[in-house]
């Protein structure tokens, strides 16, 4: 596909979000307004100025990723505009923000490309680090940690004037860091890791100068991210470590141990946590305590039932019974205003992220090019995973965000900043 396609495809897809708030405007009997041109204006802004920064400092960089990104933003912004126009205008100036630092990201990475960020992986480590660390500022501070449903993972800067305040969640960035700093030193020490070790019964692990750094780096996050309580980032960051040190070294025992990892903590959670005994009951049981625990689940499988194969039509259903409809839930609001034929339409186009990705990924004859794909692609999908396992009563709810349509200016900023690294990565690859 050509670069002049990528432009016709960001283009439908700011088309389609404008479509989608007419016809929410519709719905509501007010017709075309301001809010309409305003739509367009924005994701034409901001993708747009993406696909110039490609068309000059990454000709031939994969062009499928954005398009498909954009897509998944559209029809994200739709159902947000659709359940509240106040957080749909937030996002909009979140989209503006995630396209200007993208466009820079793509100028600084212009010469070396991503080869540049393997000299500074272990600054990354401790940027990372002190991320996951902000939450815990106390509450008296302007800038300080915030609670939200049993979890501390957001951050607040209370502003000067009135009582707004501005919020943000900095794991979402933390998780881009960590990737590089993974690439950059499994790039380095992935040969040894996988020729030399000790044996553990039939389990052959790494010498621990091998993998001792990781382990620091994985337990530090996982330390921080439990006494947050923030057990859905966990799980993701858990995954990403496991599954890039097996893409690392082939060893098909580190899926093995890290699934029985996940077991075990996962009953530790249970069992520590009232708030993850609450999501566990409720996934297993949510009829039976349909008023309280279970009353998300049930709001959500309703939704998706009643939607039907072509929905109820942007606008007509009722996806703002459902608590977190805008964050965790927004897949449910899709599924009962879009029905059946939109909801494979959001699968697909996340499994087409993906398959683009590891497409990448497994075309890179640079070690942490490789890698690098791997790892963000990989973050891409768990993250997809978790969130819609959660919605279709398939995993418990684990509280993430779903990459490119949840409300929230930092994950779509930490997302943006993802798919540039991609694209990146294969125009490095193709020159």
């Amino acid at each position: 596909m050509t670069r002049n396609a990528e432009a016709a495809l960001l283009a439908a897809a700011a088309i389609v979000a404008a479509m989608g708030v007419a016809l929410v405007n519709f719905a509501a009997g007010t017709g075309l307004d301001a809010q309409v041109a305003l739509t367009f204006l924005v994701f034409g802004v901001s993708f747009g100025s993406i696909h110039m920064a490609l068309r000059r400092w990454a000709p031939e960089g994969n062009p499928y990723l954005f398009p498909i990104a954009a897509f998944l933003a559209a029809i994200g912004f739709t159902e947000i505009y659709r359940l509240d126009p106040g957080l749909a205008a937030i996002q909009r100036w979140s989209l503006l923000l995630a396209g200007a630092v993208t466009t820079a990201l793509l100028l600084f990475l212009r010469d070396e490309g991503v080869v540049v960020l393997r000299r500074y992986r272990y600054l990354f480590l401790a940027t990372a680090v002190l991320l996951l660390l902000l939450p815990l500022l106390p509450e008296t501070w302007v800038l300080h940690g915030a609670e939200v449903s049993g979890s501390r993972l957001w951050v607040r800067l209370e502003l000067p004037m009135g009582t707004r305040s501005l919020s943000f969640q900095p794991g979402e960035i933390a998780k881009v860091l960590l990737v590089i700093f993974l690439a950059s030193y499994l790039a380095d020490r992935h040969v040894a890791m996988a020729q030399t070790g000790r044996k553990l019964g039939p389990i052959r692990l790494p010498e621990p100068r091998q993998l001792g750094p990781i382990l620091i780096a994985a337990g530090a996050s996982f330390a921080v991210l439990v006494y947050q309580r923030d057990l859905g980032a966990s799980l993701l960051l858990f995954a990403l470590f496991v599954t890039m040190v097996y893409v690392a070294t082939g060893r098909a025992a580190y899926l093995a141990t890290g699934a029985a990892l996940v077991v075990a903590g996962g009953f530790i959670a249970y069992r520590t946590f009232e708030h993850v005994e609450r999501r566990v009951f409720a996934w297993l049981h949510p009829f039976e305590d349909f008023a309280d625990a279970g009353y998300q689940i049930v709001q959500g499988l309703f939704a998706m039932g009643s939607g039907s194969l072509t929905g109820s039509g942007l606008g007509l259903g009722r996806p703002d019974l459902i608590p977190a409809a805008s964050t965790d839930f927004i897949f449910a609001s899709v599924a009962e205003e879009m029905g059946f034929a939109g909801s494979i339409a959001v699968l697909v186009a996340y499994g087409l992220f993906v398959a683009a990705g590891f497409g990448i990924a497994i075309r890179s004859r640079d070690v942490f090019r490789k890698f690098l794909a791997a790892g963000l692609t990989i973050v891409v999908a768990v993250q997809a995973i978790l969130i819609l396992g959660g919605v279709l009563r398939l995993l418990p709810v684990t509280g993430i965000t779903l990459p490119f349509m949840s409300y929230g200016g930092s994950s779509l900023l930490a997302n943006m900043v993802l798919v540039a690294l991609l694209v990146r990565t294969s125009h490095g690859e193709r020159t």
